[in-house]
């Protein structure tokens, strides 16, 4: 073998792969191209996905197949544009907007709680009926609204920041009043993962050691109490472990998903032949939509599921840790935190780790509120992606790029 052919045998393997990450992951856009990458294939699955696991549900209700596919893909039509305009939107605006969002949030959450408006679906008041064919959901507002404002606040503060008061005023009156209204809603899922958010990013921003300990200490107090006061949170936590202990009430939504994914065994029983969509599984377009996927895919489409969110999170960590802005390393970790833990949550619950706490995977599971949200999310870390040190440069030089190709072509 020649000089030549040997050093091609070894750009081709493994080391050529390695070499050929580590260039793309020194280019300025590296983080932009990852988040664009990993959520538009999340996304694109959660179409495929919701499809799969609606036909029979969707054809016995509506008459045909993909009454439900037909919806979550008009959300998405609504969602890309919004997430667009965010992406190429100055962070000043988003800054500027950061108190308009969590006072709008606020509102309509205290709106389900007036009667005609607030709707009650799967135990939790957490909907609002304003009359049309669509339900709003606005605690998934809410998480993103608590995250743009925190960071806002916190970058104001500048070195005042400093002073474990300053971590507290206004944030901790403000967020406890959306967590609280929240758990008035019945939805202990959804205010848990608003409070590990909130939890990430004062850990990022450098609380004190006994401050954050004692705040855990008060929210794990908090968690039992609420836990404990309720009787059908005290039999979701007693039977998680063995779902089927108790198989036909507490334990038959994690019994069934263990169930799909037996039956899906290594590689799956293919894509469409899912039996667990055929009315065993509650919520198999929603919460449990990881199940399906595992049933019909496998071991590879659970494991490229868990890589695509792997690669998000990674993307979301690398905005905030080459970013010398406070904003902008904030609202990418309070970002990344609530995909990351939201999706965890999720994938446990799915798996009969965690006890069953109705919170949906984002970007993949069905739902038109959560959808708009989470793909809007994934426009502001796009937006974020562009601060990191040369990006602004690589983008302009991008654009020159593009208008040589144009100008060349009119010539």
């Amino acid at each position: 073998m020649t000089a030549v052919d040997a050093s091609s045998v070894g750009r081709r393997g493994p080391g050529g792969a390695r070499d050929a990450l580590a260039r793309f992951l020194r280019r300025p856009l590296a983080s932009y191209y990852l988040v664009l990458g990993a959520a538009g294939l999340l996304l694109l699955l959660g179409l495929v996905m919701v499809f799969s696991s609606t036909t029979y549900m969707s054809t016995q209700q509506f008459g045909h197949p993909a009454h439900y596919f037909l919806r979550q893909l008009l959300w998405v039509t609504v969602a890309l544009p919004i997430a667009w305009v965010i992406s190429r939107m100055p962070l000043r605006v988003l800054r500027a907007l950061s108190l308009l969002m969590v006072i709008g949030a606020t509102g309509l959450l205290a709106l389900t709680f007036v009667p005609g408006f607030g709707v009650v679906r799967g135990g939790s008041r957490n909907w609002l009926d304003f009359g049309g064919p669509f339900l709003l959901q606005p605690s998934e507002a809410a998480k993103l609204a608590l995250i743009i404002w925190v960071a806002h606040v916190f970058a104001n503060k500048g070195k005042l920041i400093r002073h474990w008061k300053q971590l507290l005023i206004p944030v901790a009156p403000v967020a406890g009043f959306v967590i609280a209204l929240t758990l008035g809603q019945n939805d202990m899922g959804t205010a848990a993962i608003m409070v590990l958010i909130l939890l990430t990013m004062l850990w990022v921003i450098g609380v004190p050691t006994w401050l954050f300990g004692l705040m855990m200490g008060v929210v794990g107090v908090v968690g039992v109490y609420f836990i404990f006061t309720a009787p059908h949170r005290i039999e979701r936590m007693g039977n998680f472990l063995d779902p089927f202990a108790d198989y036909t009430n507490t334990g038959y939504q994690a019994a069934n998903s263990i169930f799909a994914f037996a039956n899906g065994g290594w590689w799956g029983t293919g894509l469409g032949a899912s039996t667990q969509k055929w009315g065993t599984l509650p919520e198999q377009h929603t919460d449990f939509i990881f199940a399906i996927l595992g049933e019909e895919l496998g071991l590879p489409g659970t494991l490229m599921v868990i890589v695509l969110f792997l690669a998000l999170g990674y993307a979301g960590l690398r905005i905030a840790m080459r970013t010398t802005d406070t904003f902008v390393r904030l609202a990418a970790a309070g970002i990344t935190g609530w995909f990351m833990v939201q999706t965890v949550v999720n994938l446990g619950m799915v798996l009969a780790v965690f006890p069953v706490v109705g919170v949906p995977l984002p970007l993949v599971s069905y739902g038109g509120a959560s959808i708009v949200v989470t793909v809007a999310a994934v426009g502001v870390l796009l937006s974020l992606a562009k601060h990191e040190p040369g990006a602004k440069e690589a983008l302009a030089a991008r654009r020159e790029q593009r208008l040589e190709r144009r100008e060349g072509r009119t010539t």
